[in-house]
């Protein structure tokens, strides 16, 4: 009876633990310091229940890989701002697989946006290159590594990926989390010529990250949209938000809506 009581107790802590972190990340979503258009395209990126998935809590420990405009800062930084820590890996200037003028763009429009707001000022700026080995975090630190909606199969293919992989599993405590958030490229288009399209295969980043030692903890299929035939021509970046091509292309993929992406939950061997 009182093993049965125990594992009734522990069962309502974990449901209380999952509902408090919830509504905290619920919370963060409606942080002054986002701008109107992200929180439009709340619906269609669901943070809450991803970052919910991936177990970011307020006390984590986060490296967000290659944030771009900071669309997950506006909400990783004030869910994590009191007594989490989080780590903005961006672009480096060791990384020459794409234009330095993209680059630095991108690392000052982001800075600019630090300091936008006190909700930021602990957000602490590393670097990632795939394939240069530049630590995004100190070692055996983060709680949870995210890697959303980048596509590091176009850049030297496998090669790219497994440094990638290799690079966070150093950064993450035994234990640590890493999220992947990527375009899938359906099973039936496998012997296409996809590979600088963007999507990437499930399997593919389930073969390569067992080789880096994580192992594979579970699949959400939250963000699955059966309407992405994954066959554009400009591959991801005709869908939603980027919108590539002419007024007619934009208007077809803005009705199928943003790409078709796995969500998958990996996790760094205790021992």
């Amino acid at each position: 009876m009182l093993s049965k009581l125990l594992g009734v107790s522990l069962l309502l802590l974990a449901s209380y633990a999952s509902f408090s972190t919830s509504a905290d990340i619920s919370q963060a979503l409606q942080h002054e310091a986002r701008t109107d258009a992200n929180k439009l395209r709340d619906t269609a990126r669901k943070p809450e229940q991803t970052l919910t998935f991936f177990q970011v809590t307020p006390q984590s420990t986060v490296v967000e890989i290659w944030p771009g405009s900071g669309w997950y800062t506006e909400v990783l930084a004030p869910l994590l701002a009191e007594q989490g820590k989080l780590y903005a890996a961006h672009f480096s200037d060791k990384f020459s697989l794409l234009p330095a003028d993209y680059m630095q763009k991108g690392r000052a429009d982001y800075n600019a946006k630090l300091a936008s707001h006190p909700v930021y000022k602990n957000v602490t700026v590393t670097e990632f290159a795939p394939l240069a080995g530049i630590d995004i975090a100190p070692p055996a630190s983060a709680d949870v590594v995210l890697s959303i909606r980048n596509q590091f199969y176009i850049f030297d293919g496998e090669t790219s990926l497994k440094h990638a992989l290799a690079n966070f599993y150093r950064a993450l405590k035994p234990g640590g989390v890493l999220g992947v958030v990527a375009p899938r490229l359906p099973d039936h288009l496998l012997d296409t010529n996809w590979k600088e399209s963007g999507y990437v295969p499930e399997q593919l980043w389930l073969d390569l990250a067992t080789e880096a030692g994580f192992s594979f903890e579970a699949r959400n299929d939250m963000l699955l949209n059966p309407k992405d035939t994954a066959q554009h021509p400009e591959g991801v970046w005709s869908m939603p938000p980027t919108l590539a091509g002419n007024a007619a292309e934009k208007a077809k993929h803005l009705a199928i809506g943003e790409v078709n992406q796995m969500v998958l939950k990996f996790r760094k061997p205790r021992s």
